[in-house]
């Protein structure tokens, strides 16, 4: 059922501004929209801002968890090197996608997202950052549906890629590809340092969801004996009666107690967690990229060193000769 929203209010008020140069966002007011597998969450973004480059001091606009995930990959897309803050991932079962808690949770992440891209002193400039906070529906959907993904690349492009991925599959079956890896001692234990960090903060990740169910759990189970408790009352005389009347009313009090303890325990401790390892997968993308591109300077430093080489060779034949002749003497020397 689709709920009616009024840009005029907001269930929760916008950070207040400084007297100096601010970009502050809130991500409020979660509603369900459309029906079925259409069904999606969308919140209402405030921007309030002193920054010349927007359009005035405050903006209002409805996002959906997809343009998110835009402003992400543009970010990580366009700024590389630069950590990107981690976007919470999707709910694996549909039943709790639309639940209360979920919605919550999601919307606390989601404004932690922007808030840290907003106060980053080099992503605060992006200009995908300002058509975020600032552009309507229209446009971002259109923007959406414009980005390239492997399944949204042009014939040739993906032409390019088979062909890439078969000349590397050729160096290796050949005996070529020669494993590139950046030897800096300091970069190496900072990456071994987060990849560790990813396992323990996933391993108390872990305990956390296990205290939280087991609140839970013994929360409901206190709730069906206590409903038990008072039925089993009902039937019987007023003394024996009353007392598991009471015995279920208790019941039920410490269900309540139980089950908010596991809602706080799920707000300040396993959210967090979930957060930092987010943000840890993050890094290690990050990490990947600088990879990545160690690697592509190698790959090119080879191929201007052959072309030198063979610039060299076409200039000077004779030399170059000489030069072969004794590189194969000195192998057969070897011999």
């Amino acid at each position: 059922m689709e709920q009616q929203r009024s840009l005029s209010g907001s269930s929760q008020s916008p950070r207040s501004p400084s007297s100096q140069p601010y970009l502050s966002v809130s991500v409020t007011d979660p509603v369900k929209l459309g029906n079925g597998v259409q069904a999606y969450i969308s919140y209402r973004v405030i921007t309030k801002t002193n920054f010349p480059e927007y359009q005035g001091p405050e903006k209002i606009v409805i996002r959906r968890y997809s343009d998110f995930i835009w402003l992400r990959d543009r970010l990580f897309e366009k700024y590389k090197g630069i950590f990107i803050p981690p976007v919470p991932e999707k709910s694996a079962v549909e039943k709790f996608r639309f639940s209360a808690e979920f919605i919550e949770m999601r919307r606390r992440a989601l404004d932690i997202f922007v808030n840290r891209i907003a106060s980053h002193n080099l992503l605060q400039q992006s200009e995908d950052l300002r058509t975020f906070l600032q552009a309507d529906e229209e446009t971002m959907e259109r923007l959406r549906s414009h980005e390239t993904g492997i399944f949204k690349k042009k014939p040739a492009d993906l032409m390019q890629i088979f062909k890439d991925v078969q000349s590397k599959v050729s160096d290796v079956v050949l005996g070529k590809e020669k494993p590139v890896e950046e030897s800096n001692p300091e970069y190496e234990k900072l990456k071994h340092y987060v990849f560790e960090l990813e396992n323990h903060l996933a391993e108390a990740q872990k305990h956390a969801y296990r205290l939280v169910k087991r609140h839970r759990e013994l929360g409901q189970s206190l709730s069906d004996f206590g409903k038990a408790a008072k039925l089993l009352g009902a039937c019987e005389g007023q003394v024996l009666g009353k007392a598991f009347s009471d015995l279920g009313a208790k019941s039920e009090v410490l269900s309540a107690k139980l089950q908010k303890e596991a809602h706080q325990l799920l707000m300040s401790f396993e959210e967090p967690l979930k957060d930092y390892v987010r943000a840890v997968q993050s890094i290690k993308a990050t990490i990947g990229e600088r990879a990545n591109a160690f690697r592509q300077q190698c790959e090119l430093a080879e191929t201007m060193k052959l072309k030198e080489i063979n610039l060299y060779a076409s200039c000077h034949p004779f030399i170059m000769s000489c030069y072969l002749l004794a590189v194969a003497s000195a192998y057969f020397d070897q011999l």
